[in-house]
């Protein structure tokens, strides 16, 4: 059957180099431009004698000499791939009646990828694009390893699938996956979706490894159609392009066999194929085939090979030291063996293991839990893990940050110590921007600091505008004052806490310490009030100004009708002296209770000397008995051989 070609209609033609759609690709459904054998280059129409000359110039162009099939750049290391010199470009002069138009040199591919500072998060765009076609029926996305047989390296794979999915649903059509390889187009639009700026797609892939190759099934208006572009990084610099060249192919799949999808002639198709195939891990059509067999009539199917190394030559993934995992190997390898026994639990910490385990990293990835989805991580789904379900006396602080606009935002933000504190000293703030987690464990007091110890929060800031790498958000005057306010949430946290982990600040007197709030936990009221310390589970704070809350209950007309912050400061003055004790049968005097709780400290510090003391005992004890043990074994030998030498004697005497 001969090959499908598209209507061509009356269009205005847009140039895909331009400042939106900068890589040179392959045409949309309906665009009728001539392309070279190499890819989709040609731009301008021209009469029929000067555009068959121009093919054939621009063809010897694309491909200047024969290239073995499927070559590695010289220089395999990431920092380094971009260190290369550029030989002169031939300025073309536009055809009559067009403007000039800037173009991209593939070198560019390289420097955009840099802003991915670190591995895991040029991954984690990737999972974000995944995440956001979850509205167009995707239901997983799986990460694994494949072994690309012509040399048998690794290559990394990503690909979404949608179980159930209806027409028009997920996957990109042809011109969805012409934007999608485009620098700088975005169709999300959507207040809910993470991508937004158009680049991830480029600069993940680009930063993991050199070349990328992407399939994608879709179904739209009825008819459904297969895709498959290349982005080679490899194949730019081995051909000496100066433009980023994409070839692509289509299906359409709406019959009974694959018909190829035709923009210009036969031999353009035949060529853009034959350059997919030199330049990808597959040599034949039919093995480049084969990888639509796994994703159904929706989904994409992402391959990045010739992946980068380290400094040291070897990958920068491990795929080896765990068989479920995907770690960085400069950050899991330390070269140490003997570790402290500190050392050892606080590298066991998701706060360290998130910096080399990609399962660490993906399972706090995202704040709300999925209902419909899932991270399939080489074969085994990653479970969420959300840190508010492990912090310990946690408390919800509200706080409206002044945006600038009408409309009045509020933040709720999460309070608590980590579950093994105070033994590790782990603290910061995991800050979320619509569902995706952009800091880790953000510390904002400093590193030396003690007071914080321990003290983790969890809050969603969609106030602020991440970073283009999604790992760090823009220095805004909104951020620096969300810095200074978390700064004083930990702090005022770990002031009114800090004695429930046994530890009083340092520089002040324990008694004003516990009279400013310790006897929380030995007070108990009537369900009508709140405790004085906290009035609810909940403070309500200002970016810019404190805000009092009365922590009255409806119907109570009792000493709660104070303020939080006067029922607090009058506690400090001494205007309470007494609280209910456990038991309820009366009260008892702040200034008693603070003796008692001094004494009880103190008794445990006792008890503790007296525990290292006993043990120090035992094995006193216990090399003595050792001791004990030889000599008595010695003892008894030597009466063995005494007692031998006195039979041999006596027989010795008889006969005589």
């Amino acid at each position: 059957m001969p090959p499908k070609v598209e209507k061509q209609q009356p269009m205005n033609v847009v140039e895909i180099a331009s400042s939106d759609d900068e890589v040179d690709i392959g045409p949309p459904p309906g665009m009728p431009r001539k392309t070279t054998p190499s890819s989709s280059k040609s731009r301008r129409q021209q009469p029929q004698k000067q555009q068959q000359q121009k093919q054939q110039d621009s063809s010897s162009e694309a491909i200047a000499a024969p290239v073995p099939a499927y070559q590695s750049l010289d220089c395999r290391s990431f920092w380094k791939a971009g260190a290369y010199d550029v030989g002169p470009i031939a300025s073309k002069a536009p055809a009559q009646g067009q403007l000039e138009h800037a173009r991209v040199h593939p070198k560019f591919l390289h420097s955009n990828a840099t802003s991915h500072k670190w591995a895991f998060g040029a991954i984690a765009e990737l999972l974000d694009n995944a995440v956001d076609e979850v509205h167009n029926g995707a239901t997983f996305v799986k990460v694994d390893k494949i072994d690309i047989m012509k040399d048998n390296s690794p290559a990394l794979l990503f690909q979404e699938c949608a179980m159930f999915c209806a027409d028009d649903g997920g996957g990109m059509d042809p011109d969805g996956i012409r934007k999608c390889m485009s620098l700088g187009y975005s169709s999300k639009k959507s207040n809910t979706t993470i991508g937004q700026y158009g680049n991830g797609f480029k600069t993940s892939t680009m930063r993991l490894g050199a070349d990328v190759l992407v399939y994608s099934c879709a179904s739209r208006a009825g008819k459904a159609t297969q895709s498959i572009g290349l982005l080679s990084y490899t194949f730019l610099r081995k051909t000496g392009q100066d433009d980023v060249i994409v070839p692509m192919i289509d299906f359409d799949i709406s019959g009974n066999w694959a018909e190829p999808i035709l923009y210009g002639s036969q031999d353009d198709w035949s060529s853009n194929l034959k350059t997919i195939l030199e330049w990808s891990p597959f040599a034949s059509k039919e093995e480049l085939m084969q990888q639509f067999e796994d994703i159904g009539r929706h989904g994409t199917k992402i391959i990045i090979y010739n992946l980068w190394l380290n400094d040291e030559g070897i990958y920068e993934l491990s795929f080896d030291d765990d068989e479920e995992d995907i770690r960085l190997r400069d950050e899991a390898n330390h070269g140490q063996t003997k570790l402290h026994k500190k050392t050892v639990e606080l590298r066991s910490h998701i706060s360290y293991c998130i910096r080399y385990s990609l399962r660490a990293y993906a399972s706090i990835l995202y704040l709300r839990k999925f209902t419909n989805f899932s991270i399939v991580l080489r074969g085994k789904p990653v479970q969420q893990v959300n840190i508010v379900d492990d912090l310990k006396y946690s408390k919800t602080v509200s706080y409206k940050p002044q945006v600038g606009t009408i409309k009045e935002v509020t933040v709720e933000t999460t309070v608590g110590f980590i579950k093994e504190a105070p033994a590790l000293s782990v603290s910061g703030f995991n800050v979320y921007h619509k569902n995706r987690l952009i800091r880790p464990f953000w510390k904002v007091t400093g590193d030396a600091a003690v007071k914080g110890n321990g003290v983790v929060g969890v809050l969603e800031a969609n106030f602020i505008e991440p970073a283009h790498d999604k790992q760090d958000f823009e220095r805004s005057s909104l951020y620096i004052r969300l810095e200074a306010r978390l700064k004083q949430m930990v702090m005022d946290f770990w002031k009114r806490h800090c004695h429930l982990l046994g530890i009083l600040p340092p520089g002040v007197k324990s008694l004003d310490i516990l009279k400013q709030g310790a006897v929380k936990t030995q007070k108990q009221l009537p369900a009508n009030r709140h405790n004085i310390d906290l009035p609810t589970n909940e403070e309500e704070m200002h970016l810019d100004q404190p805000i009092t809350r009365s922590n009255r209950q409806p119907g109570s007309t009792s000493q709660s009708d104070l303020p939080v912050e006067e029922s607090i400061i009058g506690l400090a003055a001494g205007s309470y002296n007494g609280v209910i004790s456990d038991d309820g049968l009366g009260s008892k005097p702040i200034d008693q209770i603070c003796e008692e709780n001094i004494e009880l400290f103190m008794r445990c510090e006792e008890y503790a000397k007296k525990e290292t003391e006993l043990k120090q005992t035992v094995e006193e004890l216990e090399k003595e008995l050792e001791q004990a043990k030889r000599k008595c074994a010695q003892l008894a030998s030597h009466l063995e051989t005494k007692r031998k030498q006195k039979i041999m004697q006596q027989q010795s005497e008889k006969v005589a």
